[in-house]
């Protein structure tokens, strides 16, 4: 099962346009920031803004704001099975350059460490929250296929699996 969702993301991600490269990763890093900064979640609307015009400058301005702005956050949590690491990579792998191939690496190195990162906190390899995730994953691209109106449910999709993986996290440290 997992080769053949594999095979069917990786078949999304190479059919994607800039555009839903952008946001497919952007995405993926939404949903895992409340790990690194729960109290920045809007520091991505830029860089939001900037997919939903096609802006390649706007890109590379909002993603330099963000990384400014997330440097060094995150460390006081004792990194625990690495995920701040891991969520630092996505941030630090973002490509300035508003360009095919190297936001198609970015995505896909995105969707990879999304999914680490959710299987980390599934009880089980291939668990309900690894899942979602998966799902998430797929719907974002093919909203995104549907262009600037497709990013609207791109976001709202992010915005769940962000609050998912907080209730989650919320839970396991409170039974801790």
């Amino acid at each position: 099962m997992t080769s053949v969702t594999s095979t069917s993301m990786q078949d999304l991600i190479d059919r994607a346009d800039v555009r839903g490269l952008a946001a497919a990763g952007l995405a993926c890093l939404d949903r895992c920031l409340p790990l690194l900064a729960p109290e920045r979640a809007e520091v991505l609307r830029p860089a939001w803004a900037a997919v939903a015009r096609g802006d390649g400058g706007a890109w590379a301005e909002a993603v330099g704001k963000a990384r400014v702005e997330l440097d060094g956050v995150g460390g006081e949590d004792a990194d625990a099975g690495g995920v701040v690491t891991m969520v630092h990579a996505m941030l630090d792998g973002v490509p300035a350059e508003w360009a095919d191939e190297p936001l198609r690496a970015w995505a896909g190195q995105c969707s990879a460490v999304a999914l680490a990162v959710h299987r980390l906190y599934d009880a089980t390899e291939a668990g309900p929250l690894h899942a979602g995730e998966l799902r998430r994953q797929q719907a974002v691209l093919e909203a995104a296929a549907h262009g600037p109106t497709g990013l609207r449910r791109a976001r709202e999709l992010s915005t769940e699996g962000g609050r998912v993986l907080r209730a989650v996290v919320s839970r396991r440290a409170r039974t801790a």
